[in-house]
């Protein structure tokens, strides 16, 4: 005789979901009082589970609106930088279609041509033709023209890593300002005390302008390597006893580590590195890079589970998602007292 099948009990979803059986109770029951990501992830938790409700509310409070078919994604672009590419925004897609394939939502992407502080300089096609009944925003600063398009046609929106001038609306973002210090905190818990910050400046992209907060010793440049270069070689120049240094992103930090080299110096012997975000490239660049890790296909997956609570409950509460990072130590870090400073060593410039 086969043995019984074990039944998904509301004990086994409580511990998978981390909450209390209560609460799941409560979800099942389709009970108000829950807040929506935590009744998402119960139900999510549930059907993954496998769990057979005595009725069918589980399934129909699983399942998106009909009124939300089509998703359209407008991601911003560059017309050296697309998409497909960028090792940032290529993982939020991913997180993005699969979580559209689960909710069975046809996936529209569309792209937005940006400036150097990532504002729009069209308007995609995809908002003025129609065609779409949510829209997820990627990685733009909309602006007012934008914004007045989005109003008239009243469709739900999600940003995702992205910002508007005016108004709210549900968001995904990654904690820039903690994920900052606690690559600070932990460079000072490595002896470092004369700390840099490279790449951005006060009017440059919001969250890159959250990762400044604090720092002492600023080299201000666009997210370029030409620009990355002479902003190193002037701060490191200006500021010799500068023994560590903090990218905005993982790209610019790459590009420093690149300079200082260059320079004479040796990463982590003669300077420490940390970046941001965890793109590829880190962990295969020599020395491999320290960087704050940042979960970004959970952020393409969130994005299309808010827009799914957005078009079911357009009157709900806005809702801002924060994913935090986490250290991910590699090579570009050594301890300051095995730095030999700039000051005491002087390096040849290679040229």
């Amino acid at each position: 005789m086969p043995p019984r099948e074990k039944r998904i009990g509301l004990e086994d979803i409580a511990r998978e979901s981390g909450v209390s059986i209560s609460t799941v109770s409560l979800v099942l029951r389709d009970r108000p009082g829950i807040p929506q990501e935590t009744r998402q992830r119960v139900l999510e938790t549930a059907r993954v589970l496998g769990y057979r409700s005595r009725d069918n509310s589980l399934r129909r409070s699983s399942a998106p609106s009909v009124a939300l078919k089509n998703v359209g994604v407008v991601i911003k672009a560059q017309p050296d930088n697309f998409p497909q590419t960028n090792q940032f925004y290529s993982h939020v897609l991913v997180g993005i279609e699969a979580a559209c394939r689960q909710y069975k939502l046809n996936l529209i992407m569309a792209t937005i041509l940006v400036d150097d502080f990532n504002h729009p300089v069209e308007v995609p096609s995809i908002l003025q033709e129609g065609g779409v009944d949510g829209i997820l925003v990627v990685g733009a600063y909309l602006d007012d023209p934008m914004l007045e398009i989005l109003h008239h046609r009243s469709l739900p929106m999600v940003l995702v890593d992205a910002y508007v001038q005016d108004g709210e609306y549900d968001s995904i973002v990654s904690d820039n300002v903690e994920g900052t210090c606690n690559a600070v905190r932990y460079l000072l818990a490595r002896g470092h005390r004369s700390i840099g910050f490279v790449g951005g400046s006060s009017s440059a992209y919001p969250s890159l302008r959250e990762r400044r907060e604090g720092r002492g010793y600023f080299a201000d440049c666009a997210i370029d390597p030409a620009q990355v270069n002479d902003a190193v070689r002037k701060l490191l120049g200006e500021h010799p006893e500068i023994s560590a240094l903090v990218g905005v992103n993982d790209e610019v930090a790459i590009s420093s580590m690149r300079t200082a080299l260059s320079m004479g110096y040796h990463v982590p012997s003669d300077l420490s590195v940390v970046g941001f975000d965890d793109i590829l490239l880190s962990s295969h660049v020599q020395p491999s890079l320290t960087t704050m890790g940042v979960d970004k296909i959970s952020m393409g997956r969130l994005a299309v589970l808010h827009l799914v609570n957005r078009s079911n409950n357009p009157g709900a509460a806005v809702i801002t998602s924060t994913i935090h990072t986490c250290l991910v130590e590699r090579e570009s870090v050594a301890d300051y007292q095995t730095i030999r400073l700039h000051s005491e060593t002087p390096k040849k410039e290679l040229s």
